[in-house]
């Protein structure tokens, strides 16, 4: 074989080398930058509410016995989470007295209590579907660009295994060519050594292939429940303390979703001293993620959003017990 030869084949291994490389390198942001710098979920204004503002525990409170008596606690504690307790006390007094005295004032007066209380649910309903669906919003957000990141990491793993069963191939028949031509010189070893390294090279690559992406979150509901404020910007009165009331036998919504967290791995680390990062990443205003990183935070803002919706359950079951004492 020639010099010149030697030289083409050469440079092609070359070509191929720079090809799979540009081919792996960065990836421009500009498409995403309407996802990763802001966030339109929410449509509304900050709630801006006090400590005292918050309902009292249920468990605190003296519930009449007649509420007990015709109210589950979940619908109780639902009641006192819209602030309907009081109606629902006049509504159940008033009720037991046209037993024994009906008249229509009475009947009128039992019918405002009830579209009151209704009226109440309604309003609490709306509210729990506002939030849960700014939750789903920013649970897509995030894994819309999990999946985008995940699917330039398999873009890349494929070049780069491709470049890496091209080059070995390569120096193979580079190597065989020059010792079938009588080449009794390193030549032949030195590109087997070459091909071997740059395939080494490439599977380093692969194994080193996570990107990672600025993604912003100024309003952070992740940080509401890992922190647990006395007060929640992002969630209303009436959802906040749904998810943070607590008794001595059991631990509250927001506490079992941090319970989860950690226990599942979501947001931990293996390294004791990233742990601080992972945290301040994932509970502050934003910095680089990877995809797996924003895939966790995408399922737990979905989690959350599960925990928001069950309310419904609870203020359906209030609605139904009123209805069935309204017959």
């Amino acid at each position: 074989m020639n010099l010149t030869k030697q030289q083409t084949i050469t440079w092609k291994v070359i070509i191929t080398w720079i090809f799979v490389l540009n081919a792996c390198g960065g990836f421009k942001d500009a498409s995403l930058n309407s996802q990763l710098d802001k966030s339109n979920c929410n449509q509304q204004a900050v709630f801006n509410y006090t400590k005292e503002e918050l309902p009292k525990p249920i468990h605190t409170l003296a519930i009449d016995t007649m509420l007990t008596n015709c109210f589950s606690f979940h619908s109780l504690n639902n009641a006192n989470a819209i602030g309907v307790i009081g109606l629902l006390t006049d509504f159940v007094n008033l009720k037991k007295d046209y037993q024994t005295n009906p008249t229509l004032e009475k009947r009128i007066k039992i019918t405002e209590l009830s579209q009151k209380i209704h009226q109440r649910i309604n309003v609490a309903s709306l509210e729990i579907s506002s939030v849960a669906s700014e939750m789903d919003c920013e649970e897509e957000r995030a894994d819309q660009v999990a999946t985008y990141l995940k699917e330039k990491e398999d873009e890349a793993e494929t070049k780069l295994t491709v470049g890496a069963v091209v080059i070995g191939a390569t120096g193979a028949v580079i190597a065989g060519i020059l010792l079938a031509n009588g080449d009794e010189s390193n030549r032949p070893e030195f590109i087997g050594i070459g091909a071997g390294l740059a395939e080494t090279t490439l599977g380093m690559l692969i194994l080193l292939n996570k990107r990672k992406v600025h993604f912003y979150h100024p309003r952070n509901a992740l940080q509401d429940i890992w922190t647990a404020p006395a007060t929640s910007r992002i969630f209303p009165p009436a959802v906040w303390y749904y998810l943070t009331y607590e008794n001595k036998n059991e631990k509250s919504l927001r506490q079992q979703l941090v319970d989860k967290w950690l226990g599942f791995g979501q947001i931990a680390d293996t390294r004791e001293k990233k742990k601080e990062d992972v945290y301040y990443l994932f509970f502050g205003k934003g910095g680089k993620y990877t995809a797996d990183q924003l895939t966790n935070r995408a399922n737990m803002h979905d989690q959350i959003e599960a925990q928001i919706n069950l309310m419904k359950q609870d203020l359906k079951l209030l609605a139904l017990e009123l209805e069935k004492l309204d017959n």
